[in-house]
């Protein structure tokens, strides 16, 4: 049985293992896709993590049939990279029709790092009103928001001051926990997380790699996720 903790102040239980999303490609029957999600009903996985491009859109659309099914186990989550208002909102109706479902759990801005997208999709215009405006119709519960590269938890930190996020995501694993200045930043990030009761998740993915670590040793308090991803709440 996977051990089970708060996702911060959501009130769902989450699995200290989530499936991700990318693990079903673009070249995935529904039939594989199908073999591949019952095993999170066979080992306990509740929470999904997906997005709007993962597997070319692929992800979304096979996840959608088979979710009909089993809604009520499941803490679905998913993403959209879209900075501008319209752009957001098209990707959220896109989402929720492609997902098969009335509501997302969780919508997280995808890998909002660049500080230049990051005035865009949190300004007066931006991917964010979208989210909120999403989350007041009742079509998404929370909104988060994800990163890559060294800089994530920087500007993790930076958007959680200029927003109320629900949850963040970016990169731990061994390596990085040996890169001094990225590791300050993550504490820190996690400190302030664990004072606000923001869900933090991890993924062993490297910054400097698109692929996952080979064999990465995990730090304190995180599991390995179906496809080679970690996650943990603070």
């Amino acid at each position: 049985m996977i051990a089970k903790l708060a996702f911060g102040k959501t009130g769902h239980m989450s699995t200290r293992t989530l499936f991700g999303g990318a693990a079903i490609r673009a070249a995935f029957t529904q039939e594989q896709a199908d073999r591949l999600l019952e095993l999170l009903v066979e080992y306990g996985v509740n929470h999904i993590d997906t997005a709007a491009i993962y597997g070319n859109g692929n992800s979304e659309a096979r996840i959608g049939p088979w979710m009909g099914r089993h809604r009520g186990q499941f803490f679905l989550a998913t993403k959209t990279g879209n900075r501008t208002y319209p752009e957001a909102w098209e990707s959220i109706r896109t989402s929720l029709k492609k997902l098969r479902v009335d509501y997302i759990d969780l919508i997280q801005l995808h890998n909002l790092t660049d500080l230049a997208e990051w005035e865009i999709a949190l300004g007066p215009n931006g991917a964010l009103k979208a989210c909120m405006e999403a989350r007041e119709q009742g079509l998404v519960r929370f909104i988060g928001v994800t990163g890559h590269g060294l800089n994530a938890p920087r500007m993790h930190m930076k958007s959680l001051e200029q927003f109320p996020f629900d949850s963040v995501l970016l990169p731990w694993n061994f390596l990085l926990s040996k890169n001094g200045e990225y590791a300050a930043d993550f504490s820190r990030l996690t400190a302030l997380c664990a004072e606000r009761q923001v869900a933090v998740q991890t993924s062993n993915r490297s910054p400097a790699s698109p692929g996952p670590v080979v064999s990465p040793r995990l730090a304190p308090g995180m599991s390995r996720s179906p496809n080679g991803r970690t996650s943990a709440w603070q």
